[in-house]
């Protein structure tokens, strides 16, 4: 650890042992030669202490952070509720009324935010969001899988696109544009994008897939159910190395980062903003958004509480660590995590907020979920609760 780093966490009363061991882990797999890159920040009290770029990464290189863009998307529309602009009660078709073909007339706001809107799996690609007829068209066509409100299954991307939609008519600005000027300039995060600029794609680390995928032979030996497949195939991933899709800014997972912004960007959450800025969202929108909304509905394949917030994931109980969570979190804990590997979350118990990011995702999904709650499970103990 160099003394600049041990200066900081010393000076933020961090554990530096802790510390130590999570640069440690962080490293461990970039050293073996499975992970290309890999960026690790810890924030606390609105500032970061440190962060650590190995393997390819530099300390300016931007991450593909995938769905953790689900909490930006997020945090963009609680600006409309906390403004009276948007509720989570209305009907969507009454705001988009191309969205209510096919009996989706009667999904709400919340629904979407939940994961409990009922079409997990309708398609969309991501150069049709800037083609509005396409886009609409997609709404229209769109079919759901099952009763909304009936059960939780996670939407990858489209219950996000949905919501994206919905800053655009309530806003009167493009979703790209409320984002950058109502929630990443405000608070001076200058390494977050959602909609990567042209002149920014020489800082973006390509993505790449290592490793060998389980077998089911494997899972079964595991004791672990085959995971479902999804629209997160190889080539899904694989996209986000195009330009063209990187400046799309898909909603639900198209944000790039670096750590040290998506660690302050948790830490802004957990504030209302960060030192020397406005407060964006207030203590009582911060508080609510945070309610967990999905009741005692379970993840399809842990069959674990979902504990879905507005557009987060909420820590809660033992089992935590099937919801992207270190064990050592507290149940007050929230973020979004994202596909290959990202962490992002803030944890009120401690101050403290984690923003982890890899290029490298790892097929073996086991060993990725592992070396994610490892990482997170370390980084939980860097400070002591308050």
């Amino acid at each position: 650890m160099s003394e600049k780093l041990l200066a900081a966490a010393t000076e933020h009363g961090l554990v530096v042992d802790q510390v130590g061991k999570l640069l440690a882990r962080v490293r461990k797999e970039v050293d073996d030669g499975l992970l290309p890159a890999a960026q690790v920040a810890l924030a606390k009290d609105g500032e970061v202490v440190f962060q650590a770029s190995y393997g390819s990464a530099r300390d300016d290189s931007l991450t593909c952070i995938f769905s953790a863009t689900k909490a930006v998307t997020s945090a963009a529309a609680w600006l409309l509720m906390q403004a009276g602009e948007l509720s989570e009660g209305e009907r969507v078709a009454d705001i988009i009324p191309e969205f209510a073909a096919n009996e989706k007339d009667q999904i709400t706001v919340a629904q979407l935010f939940t994961h409990t809107a009922g079409f997990p799996s309708a398609p969309f690609a991501p150069l049709e969001w800037d083609d509005r007829d396409a886009r609409l068209g997609r709404f229209a066509r769109w079919r759901l899988n099952w009763q909304p409100g009936s059960k939780f299954e996670y939407h990858a991307s489209s219950s996000m696109y949905v919501i994206a939609e919905l800053i655009e008519r309530r806003s009167g600005m493009g979703y790209r544009e409320f984002v950058r000027k109502r929630v990443l300039e405000p608070l001076g995060l200058k390494n977050l994008f959602v909609g990567l600029p042209e002149h920014e794609n020489a800082r973006a680390l390509p993505c790449e897939h290592v490793g060998d995928a389980l077998t089911p032979e494997d899972y079964k030996k595991l004791g672990v159910p085959v995971p479902p497949v999804t629209e997160v195939t190889e080539e899904a991933i694989l996209a986000f190395n195009r330009p063209d899709v990187r400046a799309v800014g898909v909603p639900g997972g198209g944000g790039f980062a670096t750590a040290e912004d998506l660690a302050l960007f948790h830490q802004a959450l957990l504030h209302g903003g960060l030192p020397g800025t406005d407060e964006l969202w207030s203590k009582d929108t911060r508080q609510d958004v945070r309610r967990i909304r999905s009741g005692d509905l379970t993840d399809m394949m842990f069959k674990r509480p979902a504990n879905r917030a507005l557009g987060l994931i909420i820590s809660g109980d033992d089992s935590r660590n099937f919801r992207g969570f270190g064990k050592t979190n507290s149940p007050l804990a929230f973020g979004h995590n994202g596909a290959g590997g990202q962490l992002a979350w803030a944890d009120p118990a401690t101050g403290l907020s984690l923003g982890y990011v890899t290029p490298g995702h790892d097929r073996n999904s086991i060993r990725q979920g592992s070396r994610g709650v490892a990482i997170s499970s370390i980084a939980a103990q860097c400070a002591p609760q308050l």
